[in-house]
């Protein structure tokens, strides 16, 4: 369940077992950022290692012929694996719910009552292992949001009653005046009331592009001032801003997904009540019609352990240990057995633009000279102008005009550009606003506006020379994955923070019809939340900004190199390749591995249908039960072992010749740090 905070607001998560011992939500120390403990100092690990050494142990000690001592290590292996499940287990039927956990109970009563101690400790060892590895990859999640909060400031500079103070950022109010210098993050949303600069917003809007805002245009938390002082007045409390709402978005979508039993859950629920149903009233009717309690009770027992998910409980840890290392030969690493089943079901894929279909360089696609200026002059000046900003447009500029001396008396104007003396003349260099690009000039700067670029104007000596449009990259491989999954059955659709137009003019590149543009966290979100009632979803996305949606996603799929932490640890999967088309056979790897699991619990459902009849009757005896099982778990466990099998992954490298880069900023004209 959800209760809100006392700091924040953000909701807290409490578990189903043991609410006095519920993790607490991010939000009670809502700037604190703390590191993820390390594997072998986890508590949530220690039983499941101590239940597998005195496993190890107590089979070795009955292959040197010590059964004495074999018993008692076997027994603190099965007491200690155990642990981590069984009282789970009964505090959930306490509640009338039932899973995994009271089958493997049933399953670890039923070898022991036939005397094999070793089964049951190595039933509770696989289990308890699985249980503790999952709730490790939960708490790495959570770990990433903390992460995310890192990005706001731990103090803030405000100025009240005339005077500047620096403050903690969590004190920070609504219509405080923040005071942001140079290069300095914004503690809390706001309005920019005085001055004028270029913003890195990429923690809202995924643009790697700084965007130019003047008095009067919105600034949100944890967004990087440029090279203007700004003063901005707060439009959110320190404590209740954009990034802590992202963090709400994504900890509410964990507990959302929490509540999503996987496949041995669902079926453990009608299977659990029918077993011990039948187990009763098998003990209870043979009593009553033949008198002999010690007969039934016993043909009771050996029909509760015809019934125990012995191959069920080992067959699906298999096959999804197997599968989820082999994915790695993808460059996909799954988080936890649930990510793996969901993502074989997959119909529907969101992508992010920004770092997910393009490859977030800024780079020059298109240069125009006025009359007697060729393209190599224009790119000329302004490379010298260029030279020394740390722009990421500036930075594309360079690559394209590279060898230039820098300019002299180059003076960085925040929010507009540069102006300096390069080749003798007195040249300027910016956006359109900033710099006119006089009427000729103004038609090829709004072409390249129209197609999605960013655009630079270069005068010299008062006169427009040329212009210079930039854009990010498309990454060559884009196309080619979005008809991938197109044959596969599986749709598309476009959720970005950029704009219509550009939005919709890279969509077209790569074939995706379904666009939604401007788009801000909890909007991707909503979106995602709204596909995912009709259809299993994935959302691919690299940014912070995505968080939210990464998790509200039946799977999330973080792009693992160029993702941001938050990113990569909210989501279920990292794509930690390069190519785009891994992602869809890494959807058919997983869909195969399903199919594998599936059969594998269809195959231990149909024991248990056939030996529970076989029991009943007395046909077969405790032996020949616990005879079959053991047979029945070396199949299942053989069969999950061909999930680890990859399919032929020979992928020509493509080429992005003759296809253009396409993409820009929110805003299409060229701004300035």
């Amino acid at each position: 369940m959800l209760s809100l905070s006392p700091v924040g607001g953000l909701p807290q998560t409490h578990t189903e077992d043991d609410d006095c011992c519920a993790p607490k939500s991010l939000s009670e120390e809502p700037l604190k950022h703390e590191e993820l403990t390390p594997w072998w100092r986890d508590r949530g690990l220690l039983w499941p290692a101590v239940s597998g050494i005195l496993l190890a142990l107590g089979f070795l000690a009955g292959w040197l012929g010590q059964d004495t001592v074999a018993l008692v290590l076997e027994t603190g292996a099965l007491a200690a694996g155990a642990w981590t499940f069984v009282p789970g287990a009964l505090r959930r039927l306490r509640r009338g719910k039932l899973g995994v956990g009271l089958l493997m109970t049933i399953a670890a009563v039923g070898a022991v009552a036939l005397g094999r101690i070793g089964e049951a400790a190595a039933l509770a060892f696989l289990f308890s292992i699985a249980e503790a590895l999952e709730d490790r990859a939960m708490d790495r999640a959570q770990h990433g949001l903390r992460a995310l909060l890192a990005l706001i400031p731990d103090t803030a500079r405000v100025e009240r009653d005339g005077q500047a103070r620096t403050i903690e950022a969590f004190e920070v109010r609504r219509d405080d005046v923040l005071l942001i210098g140079a290069g300095e993050r914004v503690s809390t949303d706001g309005i920019v009331v005085e001055g004028s600069s270029s913003i890195d917003t990429s923690a809202v809007t995924g643009e790697s592009i700084p965007v130019e805002v003047v008095t009067g245009d919105p600034v949100p938390a944890g967004s990087v001032n440029g090279g203007g002082t700004l003063r901005i007045e707060a439009t959110a409390d320190g404590r209740d801003n954009s990034l802590t709402q992202i963090v709400r978005l994504v900890e509410e979508a964990h507990a959302r997904k929490g509540d999503r039993a996987r496949l041995a859950d669902r079926i453990a629920r009608p299977l659990v009540p029918a077993v011990l149903v039948l187990a009763l009233g098998v003990a209870l009717l043979g009593w009553l019609l033949t008198g002999d309690p010690l007969v039934w009770v016993e043909r009771a027992l050996v029909v509760l352990v015809a019934a125990s998910p012995c191959a069920m409980a080992i067959a699906v840890p298999v096959t999804v240990i197997s599968a989820i290392g082999s994915a790695s030969k993808l460059g996909v690493i799954i988080k936890s057995g649930q990510a793996f089943e969901q993502l074989g079901t997959i119909r529907a894929v969101a992508l992010d633009k920004t770092g997910t279909l393009t490859r977030n360089q800024p780079s020059v696609v298109e240069v125009t000279g006025a009359a007697g200026w060729s393209e190599d002059d224009v790119l000329r000046l302004a490379s010298a102008v260029e030279a020394t900003s740390t722009h990421p447009l500036a930075e594309a500029v360079r690559s394209a005009g590279p060898g230039v001396p820098p300019a002299a008396d180059v003076q960085e104007l925040a929010g507009h550009g540069l102006r300096g003396i390069a080749e003798g003349r007195s040249v300027r260099v910016g956006s359109p606003r900033w710099v006119s690009p006089g009427t000729i000039l103004g038609e090829a700067a709004d072409s390249m506006a129209e197609r999605g670029m960013s655009v630079i104007v270069v005068e010299a000596d008062d006169v427009p020379v040329g212009v210079i449009g930039v854009r990010d990259e498309l990454e060559p491989e884009a196309a080619e994955a979005i008809a991938m999954l197109h044959q596969r059955g599986i749709r598309s659709l476009m959720l970005t923070g950029d704009n219509e137009r550009t939005a919709r003019a890279l969509a077209a590149q790569v074939g995706i019809d379904d666009v939604r543009a401007e788009e801000l966290p909890a909007g991707k979100a909503a979106a995602i939340e709204s596909s995912v009632a009709t259809t299993p979803t994935a959302m691919i996305g690299d940014g912070i900004n995505d968080a939210p949606a990464l998790a509200a996603a039946t799977v999330g799929i973080a792009m693992g190199v160029t993702g941001s932490a938050a990113a990569v640890e909210s989501a279920d999967v990292a794509f930690t390749g390069t190519d785009l088309r891994q992602i869809p056979l890494a959807f058919d790897h997983a869909k195969r591995g399903r199919a594998i699991m599936t059969g594998n619990i269809a195959l231990a459902l149909a024991i248990i249908v056939v030996l529970v009849p076989l029991a009943l009757v007395g046909v077969l005896g405790l032996a020949e039960v616990v005879l079959v099982h053991e047979l029945a778990e070396v199949v299942v466990i053989l069969n999950g072992l061909r999930a680890a099998k990859v399919r032929d992954l020979t992928l020509p490298r493509a080429s992005s010749t003759g296809q253009p880069p396409v993409g820009a900023p929110a805003a299409t004209m060229a701004v300035r740090t």
